[in-house]
């Protein structure tokens, strides 16, 4: 990306403010995989993928455990709360951690952390001492440790890349996250149906292994991690929210990933109602419209590797919320099969596409001593997205249905997209900024 030194008047900028990156080269396999090349970056990658599936795996036989012991569906509701309420209150100092050490020890930590826990829960599974409160305790450990470990995670990509890179780096990773989110819950079954709950849990446990051995193995630069700031912790984890408030860019995006965070991601909560009630499915038929919305996803993460480099990031951010937004409200009102599974692919194709390119436009603007605060502000709010989006889809599907509430979530989703984009273009014609092509 061209630094902000060689801005110039006339050269169109994209939704980060910086002059918009100018296409060096068609789509191909090299360009697809381009961060691949570095050393760090493979390495990471290759863990991220094991360790990834091993955390579907948990995640698919957690659902499964807590419904086999109570037979509580408010009770599933509780655990995914647990599991994400920590990043509300551990976030902020997620970031301020993240910037204050070395990326690497924190990660190492924190999956450390994550692999005790995960060796826990089968433990009491094997043990059949399990009880949900066991669950609970060990979804509200593993939130806190999340706090900690995605905002060092989500920063420390660059310092295993390139800014030229990065773009493609986030986008592999997330498609490693998608394939996972694919193959994890079959393996998960298949587990559960032949060897035992308690297998998924610890297979998981080994899959940290990955990881940790590929941070290990990393050849990083010499660098201190410090905070140039006279403050005490509390105010240098505060700079973050006072850097966001007063940049102007990074507070649309943020604000954006808020709204579709709550008004729109919360669809997944719906799934389950919609399925039985509305599509009259069984389980078989809920994991066709889950594998379509996975399949989606990956294709997303794999169609920003490849041409990132060549389309705007407005274009592909706010293109992704508006298919994202067309294909869920379509999908509102359909009452076919493979219809919705299809429409729900695209659904994960346009969230994908959206979440991966702010992703990447945020970590472009943001200094480097600022980036972990950033993305712990990221984390807080992609943490609270999923208790305030379940509370606003569950409430209102009791007053208008599930198809309505789905519906209307899109809606607002396309409207907040519109009106960043009116944002945007006013700040534009402030600044006296050239017009954009495809804008």
């Amino acid at each position: 990306m061209i630094s902000p030194e060689n801005r110039t008047a006339n050269v169109p900028e994209d939704m980060t403010g910086r002059p918009r990156r100018v296409a060096t080269g068609g789509i191909s396999f090299r360009k697809t995989f381009s961060a691949l090349r570095h050393r760090n970056f493979r390495l990471f990658f290759s863990g991220q993928l094991i360790s990834f599936t091993g955390t579907w795996m948990t995640t698919t036989a957690q659902g499964w455990l807590v419904y086999q012991l109570t037979g509580s569906k408010a009770l599933l509701g509780l655990v995914a709360a647990a599991a994400s309420a920590p990043m509300l209150f551990f976030a902020t100092w997620g970031g301020w951690v993240a910037d204050r050490y070395p990326k690497r020890n924190v990660i190492v930590v924190t999956q450390t952390c994550s692999m005790v826990l995960s060796f826990a829960i089968a433990a009491l599974a094997w043990s059949k001492l399990i009880q949900p409160w066991h669950i609970i305790v060990l979804a509200v450990l593993g939130g806190i440790t999340m706090a900690f470990d995605m905002p060092a995670r989500q920063s420390f990509v660059i310092e295993m890349t390139s800014r030229e890179d990065l773009m493609n780096a986030i986008s592999l990773n997330s498609s490693a996250f998608n394939c996972a989110r694919i193959v994890g819950p079959s393996v998960a079954g298949l587990l559960m149906a032949t060897v035992g709950i308690p297998a998924c849990f610890f297979i998981d446990g080994l899959s940290f292994f990955a990881v940790i051995a590929g941070l290990l193995m990393m050849r990083l630069p010499k660098k201190e991690a410090h905070i140039e700031s006279d403050a005490g912790p509390i105010g240098q984890a505060l700079e973050g929210f006072r850097y966001v408030w007063g940049h102007r860019r990074v507070l649309t995006i943020l604000s954006l990933f808020a709204v579709v965070g709550i008004f729109g991601w919360s669809y997944s909560v719906l799934m389950p109602a919609f399925a039985h009630d509305v599509l009259h499915l069984e389980a078989n038929g809920y994991g066709l419209l889950m594998a379509g919305s996975g399949v989606g996803a990956l294709a997303a993460a794999l169609t920003v590797a490849s041409v990132g480099h060549i389309f705007p990031t407005r274009v592909m951010a706010l293109g992704g919320i508006g298919v994202f937004s067309a294909a869920l409200a379509l999908f509102a009102f359909n009452r076919n099969l493979y219809v919705g599974t299809v429409l729900l692919a695209v659904v994960g194709f346009g969230i994908v596409l959206y979440f991966s390119t702010s992703n990447t436009v945020v970590q472009s603007i943001v200094p480097d001593e600022m980036r972990g605060r950033v993305m712990g502000i990221w984390t807080l709010i992609l943490g609270g997205m999923i208790p305030l989006g379940s509370l606003q889809a569950g409430l209102m599907a009791d007053f208008f249905g599930t198809p309505a509430t789905i519906a209307i979530g899109a809606l607002i989703c396309a409207l907040a997209a519109f009106v960043t984009l009116i944002v945007v273009r006013r700040r534009e014609a402030q600044l006296g900024a050239a017009p954009r092509v495809g804008a």
